[in-house]
């Protein structure tokens, strides 16, 4: 059986993070309402970045560690940028310091660099 985590985008900007065994059935839940408080109430939704695992454990353990995540570090995962989720794995002191002078900013301006925002 195939477990899946997901990420979506909603309507407002806004990111979910879920895992489920059925894909396709579960994107449907959310678009159309109803089963879940958060995405019902901020569709369309749009499903940005999946991935698929072989249990459903490792699937759970996935999910959690992508939900403790940064906005900034989602969307390096999203945008496939692995220097960005590398970059936001560190804490902000520990980050290399840019030509600006700070501390590598924080989530906007990662947005305002050229990733697309969530």
């Amino acid at each position: 059986m195939a477990f899946w985590v997901y990420i979506l985008k909603c309507a407002d900007g806004k990111c979910y993070t879920g895992q489920i065994d059925d894909l396709e059935r579960r994107l449907g839940e959310h678009q159309y309402g109803g089963f879940c408080d958060f995405t019902s109430r901020r569709r369309p939704v749009e499903l940005v970045w999946s991935e698929y695992y072989q249990t459903r454990g490792d699937a759970i353990e996935v999910e959690k560690q992508v939900k403790s995540w940064s906005r900034a570090k989602k969307i390096g995962l999203i945008n496939g940028d692995w220097q960005m989720v590398s970059h936001f794995a560190r804490p902000p002191h520990e980050r290399p310091s840019t030509s600006l002078g700070t501390n590598g900013g924080g989530e906007n301006s990662i947005e305002a660099g050229g990733a697309e925002p969530l």
